[in-house]
């Protein structure tokens, strides 16, 4: 069933997960290629680009709890991607060789989810909708 045909569709709650989970869908089917889900994937994306990133600052980017962006640090720990120092009061996380080797690999999953998105949607009401999304989500 289409979800505009469903008893719910006025209903922000409902919309906004049945559309997080088909997007959820394509994102897992994708970076399935390098082993992660899109979340690890994102937060070692994160690390690459700024080694020494701190996970309160990684949390607020992401905009994931602490406690979560901790079990995904964890996770890459175990994978040998990541690893945690402490100064302090201080964490940073830092990527490995291991997780260094995978950045060319993830941009290419990461231009090929956007492709995905964007063959389904178009070019043009897949960009209206990302800058709208973001719009709601900032306002709420």
């Amino acid at each position: 069933m289409k979800s505009s045909n469903s008893r719910f569709n006025k209903c922000l709650y409902f919309s906004t997960n049945a559309l997080a989970r088909k997007v959820e869908k394509i994102a897992v089917e994708n970076w399935k290629k390098v082993g992660l889900s899109p979340s690890h994937a994102y937060l070692l994306m994160m690390v690459l680009e700024n080694p020494g990133a701190q996970p309160g600052c990684i949390a607020d980017e992401m905009q994931l709890t602490p406690s979560t962006i901790t079990r995904l640090i964890e996770k890459l720990e175990e994978k040998k991607l990541v690893i945690r120092t402490t100064e302090g009061k201080i964490t940073n996380v830092y990527p490995t060789p291991k997780g260094k080797e995978l950045l060319p690999k993830m941009k290419v999953c990461m231009g090929e989810f956007t492709k995905t998105y964007t063959d389904i949607l178009g070019a043009d009401e897949s960009m209206r909708m990302v800058q709208n999304i973001n719009k709601l989500t900032d306002k709420l």
